[in-house]
C-alpha cells in the first residue's frame, strides 16, 4: 500500500483506474509529453495500461490540489531501484516528475518534489537523492534548483526509446546533509 503525502496546497496518492480520463487530458499534451522524453498518451485506454504498469511502481504518486475532487494534475516518483542505464546505490535515490501544462508557473512540481525529498530523507533514510532534465527543459531545471539540488554530471547519449532519440541529460543531486542545512 502506498503512502499518503501532503502539503499546503497537495495531496500526493497512489494512482487508480478511475485516474485515466485525468491522465490523458494532461499526458496527451505533446508540451508535457516531449519534455518528459515520452509520446503523447493516444487515448484514456492507453493512459489506464500506464497507471496499471508504470504507475504501480512502489513511490509513484498522483499529483492532486486539494479541493479539486482528488483530479490528477501530474505525477512523482522516487524510484529506489535504479536500471540498467542508471546504477543506484544503497540509500540513493531518484525523483521523477511532471504537471500538467495548465499548472505550470504555480509552484506545484517545487512544492511536490520538496515533499517527497522530505519523504526519502526522514522516512525513508536515503542518504542522496538524484534528479535529471533533458538539455532545454528549463522548467525542469528551475524546479530542481529551488528545491536545492546541485549539478553532479552529465549524460551526454541517453537513449530515449519512446520517441527513438538520444538526448543531453543533466544530472543533479542533494545530500541528506544538505538538505538538513537548507531546511534547518
Amino acid at each position: 500500500m502506498i503512502t499518503t503525502l501532503e502539503t499546503d496546497r497537495l495531496i500526493l496518492r497512489g494512482w487508480q483506474d478511475e485516474d485515466a480520463a485525468s491522465l490523458y487530458k494532461y499526458a496527451s499534451d505533446e508540451r508535457v509529453a516531449y519534455s518528459a522524453g515520452w509520446i503523447p498518451h493516444l487515448d484514456e485506454g492507453y493512459s489506464r495500461a500506464i497507471i496499471r504498469t508504470v504507475f504501480k511502481k512502489p513511490e509513484t504518486y498522483a499529483i492532486c490540489l486539494k479541493g479539486h475532487r482528488n483530479e490528477p494534475i501530474g505525477s512523482i516518483s522516487l524510484d529506489l531501484y535504479g536500471n540498467e542505464n542508471k546504477m543506484l546505490g544503497q540509500s540513493e535515490g531518484e525523483i521523477g516528475f511532471w504537471v500538467g501544462y495548465p499548472h505550470w508557473g504555480e509552484g506545484i512540481a517545487p512544492e511536490a518534489v520538496k515533499e517527497l525529498l522530505r519523504h526519502g530523507f526522514e522516512d525513508l533514510r536515503l542518504h542522496q537523492i538524484y534528479c535529471g532534465y533533458f538539455l532545454g527543459n528549463h522548467n525542469s531545471e528551475r524546479v530542481q534548483e529551488k528545491c536545492g539540488f546541485v549539478f553532479h554530471h552529465v549524460e551526454s547519449h541517453v537513449k530515449v526509446l519512446m520517441l527513438e532519440e538520444e538526448r543531453i541529460e543533466y544530472i543533479n543531486a542533494i545530500s541528506f546533509d544538505r538538505w538538513k542545512k537548507l531546511n534547518d
